[in-house]
C-alpha cells in the first residue's frame, strides 16, 4: 500500500513534467518552420509518445536499486531538423529553451497552487501538497540538468547556437558523446571517488545547489516563504 502511495505522488508529476517539457520543443519547432516533429506525432501532450522505455523507466530504476548519488533519466528527445527552421542558429537557441522554460513555468504553477491547499479536505490535501512539492523539486530540477552546457543536453544547444563558430564546432561534436560523458561526471566519477574516500561528485553537488537556489527563489517569489 506505501509502494502504490508513493507511486501515485511522483508518477503525476514526472509524466506532467516530460510530456510538457519534450511537447514544447515541438511546438516552438513548429512555430519557427520545422516539421519534422509534427509530422512523426510528437507534437502531443500525450505522455506516451514521449516515453523512453530505458531512459524514463528503467535507468532511474536502476540507479534507485544500485543507491546511485545521483538519480536521473530522460524522455525520447523530439527530432527537430535545425536546417528547417527559418532562422537555424537563433532557432536552435530558442526550441532548445523552450523545454526547461516550461519547466520553471510549472514549477510556478505548483508552487501558486500551495495556496489552494486549505480549500480541499483534509486527506485529499495532504496527498495534493505532496504532488505539488514533487512537481515542484521535479521540474526545477528537471530545467536545471538539462541546462548543463554540454549536447545533447538542451544547454549544450543553447550553447552551440550562442557561441562564435570556431567554439560552437568543438562543443557540436561532443554530442555524440554527451550522454557517456554525463553518465561518467554524475555516476562513475563520484563511485570511482568513493573508493578511495574523495569526493568527485561535484558536478551533481553544482546541480543539486542550483536546483535548491531556484526552488527557494520560486517559494519566495510565490509568497511560499
Amino acid at each position: 500500500m506505501d509502494m502504490i502511495y508513493t507511486i501515485s505522488i511522483w508518477l503525476l508529476p514526472v509524466l506532467i513534467a516530460i510530456t510538457i517539457h519534450e511537447a514544447a520543443h515541438g511546438y516552438v519547432a513548429r512555430f519557427l518552420g520545422d516539421q519534422t516533429a509534427s509530422k512523426l506525432g510528437r507534437v502531443s501532450l500525450n505522455p506516451l509518445r514521449h516515453i523512453d522505455p530505458f531512459g524514463t523507466i528503467l535507468l532511474p530504476g536502476l540507479l534507485l536499486l544500485a543507491r546511485s548519488p545521483f538519480l536521473f533519466g530522460y524522455a525520447r528527445p523530439v527530432p527537430v531538423n535545425f536546417r528547417s527552421l527559418r532562422n537555424p542558429r537563433t532557432g536552435m537557441v530558442l526550441v532548445a529553451a523552450a523545454g526547461p522554460a516550461m519547466n520553471i513555468g510549472l514549477a510556478i504553477v505548483a508552487a501558486l497552487s500551495f495556496h489552494l491547499i486549505v480549500y480541499l479536505p483534509v486527506i485529499v490535501a495532504q496527498w495534493a501538497a505532496l504532488n505539488l512539492k514533487n512537481a515542484l523539486i521535479i521540474n526545477v530540477l528537471l530545467a536545471v540538468f538539462n541546462l548543463f552546457p554540454l549536447p545533447p543536453l538542451d544547454g549544450g544547444r543553447i550553447a552551440v547556437g550562442l557561441l562564435p563558430n570556431i567554439f560552437a564546432k568543438q562543443l557540436a561534436r561532443l554530442e555524440r558523446y554527451g550522454m557517456a560523458i554525463l553518465i561518467g561526471l554524475l555516476i562513475v566519477l563520484p563511485l570511482v571517488g568513493s573508493q578511495f574516500g574523495i569526493d568527485l561528485g561535484f558536478v551533481s553537488h553544482f546541480i543539486s545547489g542550483a536546483t535548491n537556489a531556484v526552488i527557494k527563489a520560486i517559494l519566495l517569489l510565490t509568497g511560499n516563504l
